[in-house]
């Protein structure tokens, strides 16, 4: 939300500078994101009026110009397309300084040029460089551009938070500025403009539920060529929007200044009745910005007759546009209730400054005060004959703003401070409630511009900021602090961390809320939870994985020319159960890449499976041997590449996946290099035995090598444990250090060379032992493995 500092200084009488202003504004919630000055500097700026123009005669391009600058005539160069006679646009005179320039007296191709006409972006007070900044006819020749423009003045940004909608106004902030400093709130005078024609036509509220309160008023007979005063104009470039026509500017206007948007139809196009419905599935509808959209009954539209003319609350249509010709229009301005427009304009792609209001909550009451308002500029700008309001309301179905009470022992236990009755009482009626004594304390009825005021604790959260966040002093906790609870048993979601970083990794933190669609390319709906009241389209369920939002994070770091990007992330995922949503903790990590970052002592090569299963066993390695057997199986969810990937498993309990992203999800994603990701539930792996201190072997250990040729299915994990098995408690570790494929071994079959590391705590084996733990193992392999020894 932009506004202008002047502005708001208008409505509330403060006697502080910007940065007073500033942080004040920041210390009762709304924060400043910026404060851009504006018209700064400008001496020597003043408004003139072009009162010739001839083509520069060495320049196609340029022309010379006869400038009455209110004292003196001036010959001035100029390149601007719009330069014409009879045009008001501010002048910098010799020795004024626009931005970085001084302007001094030249000679452009030969002519002598005195000064320089100024576009709005030269002066820094819009982005607009395609011409002259035109100003009105009436605008005082000579007069200083600064002092004719309101400047110098500041564009504050403030950061609102989506529950305070009726702080989308210059209205609102200044309520909550008037309250927070102390000071009146200037009122804004709306005097009600008495009809002067009796053209009327039926409203009809179809869908009273969301939209109970519409109104409407014909203004007839308007001066199609009245500009827009130069003072709003100034007003609206300040606050982000740029001036189009008197119509728009006006009904823009008067949303900035009170928060209610409006919206005028030719009133040519309209046969009537005007009416309020949902959209029947099927319809469509051309908007203002030329695009047809299809409806369904989720939208709510403006008819006329049965015709959709409009969608409410988002954009008019095309048919019913007024434009230059448009001398009769039709007024409107409604409440729609906010869940009736939640997410539709996200649907069709648009972010309007309507859509943005009426989806948070705008005042009920305001729709007839904003149309007078309106009325009330445009009759004063254009002329015309305004006619009656009229007005369609379902009482039954409009906001009512219950009382709420507060009391002094609730504000002392949540605030931890006493404040005075009589500021309590201040605080609240300055906000624009209305407040009754009661007993142990008050009794508070909200505004009705205030939805997001319903229990105690929001007026108490109004209490704290307007008397100042920092009135509140600050207690150190008393009492005995527990230590941290540090468990053995489990590996701790902080050693885990350090591991993968230790491997290269870096840590994301990535949404817990996921786009819908996101999951469904992954296959990963099943059991999804979905919010209630999403903020947006892009965040509307719960992730049922982490791997979803770490590879978009991943493709986002390759966008950037990041070539090797290795990231983790420890979370939680949610499923839907019949009872409540449930959490499972998990650990998830995605690779894409080289092996290894670019080095001259290591060749270049891509990643691959096993280097990703060997971060994955360093992982694992931190439960200990002792704390059950990890193994792999081949193969894995539908998401995985059928041939690289595996299922962790604990005792034959499935804890985790690993493997490349499958082909085709992997092109749905956008993605042109492998990517390798696996994902682990963390209580699945976390549990292990508490470390206890061993006697090591005072005698020496033995190693044997041995290569079988087995089957291809065999996998390495079969073999290790038929090993172990057979050999028993003297083999220390089995490793295997070679894999061989060749026509010499046959179709379907591979060599796997092992080392066996043997040790006895008791004694020194000898080489018959040796010999002896050998043959066991072989002679098992050949039993339960099919394998043979290699020569």
């Amino acid at each position: 939300m932009k506004i202008s500092e002047n502005w708001l200084r208008e409505r509330v009488a403060l006697a502080v500078g910007r940065d007073a202003l500033i942080e004040r504004l920041d210390m009762i919630g709304h924060e400043v994101e910026s404060a851009d000055p504006v018209g700064a500097g400008l001496d020597g700026v003043v408004v003139a009026r072009i009162l010739a123009c001839t083509k520069h005669p060495e320049a196609d391009r340029l022309q010379v110009c006869e400038v009455d600058a209110g004292d003196e005539r001036l010959q001035i160069v100029c390149g601007a397309p719009n330069a014409r006679a009879g045009l008001v646009a501010p002048l910098a005179r010799i020795g004024a300084r626009v931005g970085d320039l001084t302007i001094k007296a030249a000679k452009l191709r030969g002519v002598e040029s005195s000064g320089m006409l100024c576009s709005a972006k030269e002066l820094g007070l819009d982005a607009d460089a395609s011409g002259l900044l035109e100003l009105p006819a009436d605008a005082p020749v000579g007069a200083p551009l600064a002092r004719y423009l309101g400047l110098p003045d500041a564009i504050l940004d403030l950061g609102l938070t989506p529950n305070r909608a009726d702080c989308l106004s210059v209205e609102g902030i200044a309520t909550d500025v008037a309250a927070a400093f102390d000071l009146p709130l200037a009122p804004l005078a709306v005097e009600p403009v008495p009809p002067q024609s009796d053209r009327h036509i039926e409203i009809r509220l179809d869908a009273p539920a969301d939209c109970p309160r519409y109104c409407g008023r014909y203004i007839t007979g308007l001066d199609t060529a009245a500009p827009s005063p130069a003072w709003m104009r100034e007003r609206l470039r300040r606050c982000g929007l740029r001036p189009i026509s008197l119509l728009v500017d006006v009904t823009n206007y008067v949303m900035l200044e009170l928060g209610q948007p409006l919206h005028a139809f030719d009133a040519a196009t309209l046969a009537g009745p005007v009416g309020v419905r949902r959209a029947r599935s099927g319809e469509s509808l051309r908007l203002l910005d030329e695009r047809e959209v299809a409806l369904d009954e989720a939208f709510l539209v403006i008819t006329d007759g049965d015709r959709p003319v409009a969608l409410a609350g988002l954009m008019g249509g095309w048919d019913t546009r007024v434009h230059e010709a448009t001398a009769d229009v039709f007024l409107e301005a409604a409440h729609f209730a906010p869940a009736a427009l939640a997410g539709r304009a996200r649907r069709l792609g648009l972010h309007t400054d309507a859509a943005h209001r009426f989806e948070r909550g705008v005042d009920p009451d305001l729709p007839r005060r904003a149309l007078e308002r309106a009325t009330g500029l445009i009759v004063e700008a254009a002329g015309g004959t305004p006619g009656a309001i009229l007005e369609a309301v379902s009482a039954a179905h409009l906001p009512v703003r219950a009382p709420v009470r507060l009391r002094r022992a609730r504000i002392r236990r949540v605030l931890g401070i006493d404040v005075a009755d009589a500021e309590v009482t201040r605080i609240l009626a300055a906000l624009g409630m209305q407040v009754e004594a009661a007993g142990d304390g008050w009794i508070a009825t909200p505004p009705s511009r205030r939805f997001d005021i319903a229990i105690e604790e929001d007026l108490i959260e109004e209490v704290a900021r307007i008397h100042g966040y920092e009135k509140i002093p600050d207690h150190a906790p008393s009492g005995e602090l527990a230590g941290p609870s540090l468990r053995e048993d489990r590996i701790a979601p902080g050693l885990a961390r350090e591991q993968l970083a230790a491997r290269g990794y870096l840590e994301a933190i990535t949404y817990a809320f996921v786009a819908r669609e996101q999951l469904v390319d992954w296959g990963l709906d099943e059991g999804v939870v979905a919010l209630a009241n999403p903020l947006s389209a892009d965040l509307s369920v719960m992730r049922t994985s982490l791997l979803p939002g770490l590879v978009a994070a991943l493709a986002a770091n390759r966008s950037r020319q990041q070539a090797r990007v290795r990231l983790f992330e420890v979370g939680r995922a949610y499923h839907a159960t019949a009872d409540a949503p449930r959490e499972t903790a998990r650990i998830a990590a995605a690779a894409s890449g080289g092996a290894f970052a670019e080095q001259w002592g290591e060749a270049v090569r891509p990643l691959d499976y096993f280097d990703v299963k060997g971060d994955l066993e360093s992982l694992l390695a931190l439960a200990g041997t002792e704390a059950g057997a990890f193994t792999f199986s081949a193969g894995g969810p539908g998401w995985l590449h059928p041939g690289r990937a595996a299922t962790v498993l604990r005792e034959g309990t499935v804890v985790g996946h690993l493997g490349a992203l499958h082909p085709q999800l992997q092109k749905r994603l956008d993605l042109d290099e492998d990517v390798y990701v696996f994902e682990l539930d963390l209580d699945g792996v976390a549990p292990r035995p508490v470390p206890v201190a061993g006697e090591l072997s005072r005698y020496p250990s033995l190693r044997r090598d041995i290569a079988v040729v087995v089957p291809d299915e065999v996998t390495w994990a079969q073999v290790r444990e038929t090993v172990r098995e057979a050999v028993g408690p003297v083999l220390n570790d089995v490793f295997l250090f070679d894999r061989y494929v060749g026509h010499n071994l046959g179709s379907g079959m591979k060599s796997l060379a092992m080392g066996l590391i043997l040790q006895d705590r008791y004694r020194t084996l000898t080489d018959q032992d040796a010999d002896s733990c050998v043959t066991r193992a072989v002679a098992a392999l050949e039993r339960g493995c099919s394998a043979t020894l290699r020569g």
